[in-house]
């Protein structure tokens, strides 16, 4: 049995999924996103998502957190931090804060890696996902989805020229006006 690999991505209104689009983060927010790592084992990124990520949340080599987060974001550095990461670049030689490199043909090396044992793979960013979700790959979209109209940046999935059929099986909202959608893939 392979294990499931898990989108999850904030995007406004009408689609932007540029990572300061939407609301600012609160303590409902930071929960929830906390959480959503706990439910896997490793995280896959592509470069640019790896390295905003590595620029937010690793720890410091200093060991303390900077003096800019507050209890909710330690909370998610510290679930983030320790996990294993895997980065598909073509462009990286090396990469560390425990993660490897993923080379080549990245849809077989998420076959690959999918097939590895494991609780699950968080899967974030905005041009892997397209092609992982072009493959049939992706097995669970989650969105949360902001009352915010962006008018500019980048869009959710934009690329596909597929139709998938999703399945709803969550929805709920945050107190800000954000809601969650969780979807299964259907084949």
């Amino acid at each position: 049995m392979t294990q499931p690999l898990r989108y999850a991505i904030n995007v406004t209104l009408d689609g932007c999924v540029h990572h300061e689009a939407g609301l600012p983060p609160d303590s409902e927010s930071m929960a929830f996103w906390t959480n959503e790592l706990r439910r896997s084992d490793t995280l896959l990124y592509g470069r640019v998502t790896y390295e905003l990520m590595q620029g937010s949340w690793r720890r410091p080599e200093s060991g303390q957190w900077p003096d800019w987060m507050d209890a909710d974001e330690v909370a998610f550095s510290e679930v983030m931090d320790p996990m294993r990461k895997v980065v598909a670049s073509g462009t990286l030689d090396a990469v560390d804060w425990n993660a490897e490199l993923l080379t080549g043909d990245v849809v077989e090396a998420v076959r690959t890696l999918k097939e590895r044992p494991g609780r699950g793979i968080s899967l974030g960013g905005v041009h892997l996902p397209v092609a992982l979700a072009a493959a049939g790959l992706i097995d669970e979209y989650t969105f949360v989805v902001h009352p915010v109209v962006a008018g500019r940046g980048p869009r959710l999935l934009d690329g596909i020229w597929n139709q998938m059929r999703l399945e709803l099986v969550e929805r709920r909202e945050f107190r800000s006006g954000a809601t969650v959608q969780r979807y299964q893939a259907v084949s």
